[in-house]
């Protein structure tokens, strides 16, 4: 058995927050838990990569340090990448239990948070344990105290070695029906590349200019005049290999950065048109280079995967997007 705990406080020496996840870490060793813990506070630059880590993991422990108002913002953080990047069917699996100490008022209500986070997320919320601490050496001395934690560790052990059911949540329909992330439909593994990515500042501030500088281009194309048409480049590949899409309408720009030239994709239904010039409202712009053209026309890699390396950059409607996977066999 395998449990990670996430601990979401600043660390502070009079944290009891500390004591209390050290205690069940205790108690779950000695049960033959294999237990790994992650400070925030120490990985905040890599916080997107963290949903990775549930991949192993049959129980996970929410430990949040509440000082003044909700449960802080690390584990706010933590759980949004579980929503954007985390495997949700992994997480389907995993048992969780909120752990929130509080220096002021609203320990409930943050425990609270957190089960009802991980319901929206899809996992299995177990029984939490909460406490408002006024003084953490009194509190840490308490052997009652202690032993109440030490009962939780071990019922939290048995809920994840017993697989405990638990009843339906109203969480799990507002998920169905409403909460859908607003994103690419990623794979589990190209949802952990972007989250990686995203913790790169360098990739990120590249992102940045890139989209100042299709915006740019994008203004310029507006007031520029229509240019004469092109029988030239690309065209006649993206026609050999184009395979239509019933009720399908969409116009893409490609921007290819060698040659300095715009290639207008417009596809309506089962009818292509290809050519080299402006066009106005597009519902993609993207930028890339020849090479990296020719990769896709080749069928060394597809334009989701090009993106996802970097080799395409895009604005605009991302679910337009993707369908070029689907109009272009290549």
């Amino acid at each position: 058995m395998k449990v990670n705990i996430y601990y979401g406080g600043r660390g502070l020496i009079e944290d009891a927050t500390l004591y209390v996840i050290s205690k069940l870490q205790t108690v779950l060793e000695e049960l033959r838990v294999e237990v790994h813990r992650y400070n925030f506070y120490e990985e905040k630059n890599t916080i997107a990569t963290l949903p990775a880590t549930l991949k192993q993991a049959d129980g996970i422990i929410l430990a949040s340090s509440l000082e003044w108002f909700g449960i802080g913002g690390y584990m706010q953080q933590f759980l949004d990448a579980c929503w954007l990047y985390g495997d949700k069917e992994k997480i389907s699996q995993i048992y969780m239990m909120p752990v929130v100490v509080a220096t002021t008022y609203g320990e409930k209500e943050a425990e609270l948070t957190l089960t009802k986070a991980w319901e929206t997320l899809g996992g299995i919320p177990s029984a939490g344990l909460s406490a408002y601490v006024e003084e953490h050496v009194a509190f840490e001395m308490n052997q009652d105290f202690l032993n109440i934690i030490e009962k939780k560790a071990e019922m939290f052990y048995r809920t994840i070695n017993q697989k405990q059911k638990v009843l339906p949540s109203s969480n799990n329909v507002l998920k169905a029906s409403v909460l859908k992330p607003q994103s690419i439909e990623l794979t589990p593994q190209e949802s952990e590349q972007l989250s990686r990515f995203v913790s790169d500042d360098t990739y990120v501030k590249k992102q940045k200019e890139d989209i100042e500088e299709l915006t740019a281009m994008f203004k310029q194309l507006l007031n520029d005049d229509a240019k004469p048409k092109e029988k030239s480049g690309f065209i006649d590949d993206l026609k050999q290999s184009f395979n239509p899409e019933k009720n399908f309408r969409a116009s893409y720009m490609l921007y290819i950065t060698d040659t300095n030239k715009k290639l207008i994709i417009e596809v309506d239904q089962e009818e292509l048109n290809c050519y080299y010039g402006d066009k106005k409202d597009v519902d993609v712009i993207m930028k890339t280079s020849v090479e990296s053209l020719q990769n896709i026309i080749q069928g060394k890699v597809n334009f989701q995967r090009a993106f996802m390396a970097g080799d395409i950059t895009a604005k605009g409607n991302f679910k337009t997007l993707k369908m070029l996977d689907q109009i272009f066999k290549f």
